[in-house]
């Protein structure tokens, strides 16, 4: 049965009112120019720890970000209750431009990346020189993810009451790469803390390795446990504190102006999301010779331009093998 006739008209419709009086959704956003600054200290489960002045403020994301996420390093936006006081929650509407990002993958068929830090200056590799023995290829990868992310690496090798650390520094010596060595006895006592602090003053420094090698005991070191419980995340739910070690943590950097980023064990670093290509920049001196490389050259086959410029003195042999055992590694699983 037809309601209208067959020559209707817009005042023949009849509408029907909007009861709750709303106005119509629009895409303007509001631009927050009131928004405090922060930083992200810890995520745990939608739930972001940020340090806004001198409190740890408890924070969500805001709808209007859309997938975008924020992780610890990040330089964010905030609105809403920013006391900091229990069972009040603030909105990050903002996350600032990043001027570093420490990424992984599972392995290096994964396609899905994991942002481990953001704005990071520095990246601390820690290796045992003995028990566990040390991976030299996790050493790599993580360099190589160090590099493509805008990191500057420190390696830092324990347990040399085990093991001389000769042998390692020979591997890496080529890199030019800043190094601290300490032993057991020297983590016990704060001696080891003291020369690891000395490369950390005025940054931000993620901290990686795998299980056994020493490096909580050393970030235990670096930030005393009354400011680590201090910082740590409070649960919105039970209101008790809780730290975990699945979750990269944020920490200040106790006796120095700096930050440490306490990351969880890694058993792999998976370089799915690195583009070989980018690697070339962390060797400045190798970076002009590859001009004369053919278009998309490995830097590792008969015509890459690399072998005329090293043997016309531009460049040490060394470094030239360096990189190339770098580009090697995005190819070569961690225990080959």
């Amino acid at each position: 049965m037809r309601r209208y006739g067959k020559h209707t008209d817009e005042d023949d419709i009849r509408s029907r009112p909007n009861r709750k009086g709303n106005r119509p959704r629009t895409n303007i956003r509001p631009k927050h120019e009131d928004a405090a600054e922060g930083m992200v200290l810890t995520v745990d489960r939608g739930r972001l720890t940020c340090l806004v002045e001198d409190r740890a403020v408890l924070a969500m994301k805001a709808r209007e970000l859309g997938r975008k996420a924020a992780v610890v390093g990040d330089r964010v936006a905030l609105v809403g209750d920013l006391s900091g006081k229990k069972d009040t929650l603030a909105r990050i509407v903002r996350i600032e431009d990043r001027s570093s990002v420490l990424r992984r993958t599972a392995d290096d068929d994964d396609p899905y990346e994991r942002v481990v830090v953001a704005n990071a200056d520095q990246l601390a590799i820690v290796t045992a020189l003995a028990d566990p023995e040390p991976r030299p290829r996790l050493i790599d990868r993580c360099l190589v993810a160090a590099y493509d992310g805008g990191l500057e690496p420190l390696l830092v090798l324990t347990k040399s009451d085990l093991a001389p650390p000769d042998k390692m520094l020979e591997l890496y010596g080529d890199l030019d790469i800043p190094y601290v060595v300490t032993s057991r006895e020297e983590l016990a006592d704060g001696g080891a803390a003291d020369r690891v602090r000395a490369h950390l003053a005025g940054k931000i420094t993620a901290f990686v390795g795998h299980s056994g090698v020493g490096k909580t005991t050393l970030v235990n070191a670096l930030v005393p446990q009354e400011r680590r419980r201090l910082t740590g995340h409070v649960n919105a739910v039970t209101g008790r504190g809780r730290h975990t070690t699945t979750s990269a943590l944020a920490l200040p950097l106790a006796g120095a102006d700096g930050w440490v980023v306490d990351t969880p064990g890694v058993r792999s670093f998976g370089l799915a999301h690195v583009d070989p290509s980018r690697v070339i920049h962390a060797f400045p001196d190798l970076e002009p010779g590859t001009e004369g490389c053919p278009r998309a050259c490995s830097h590792d086959e008969p015509d890459c331009a690399l072998d005329a410029w090293v043997a016309e003195g531009h460049a040490d042999p060394a470094r030239l093998y360096s990189l190339r055992r770098l580009l090697a590694t995005r190819e070569r699983k961690e225990g080959d």
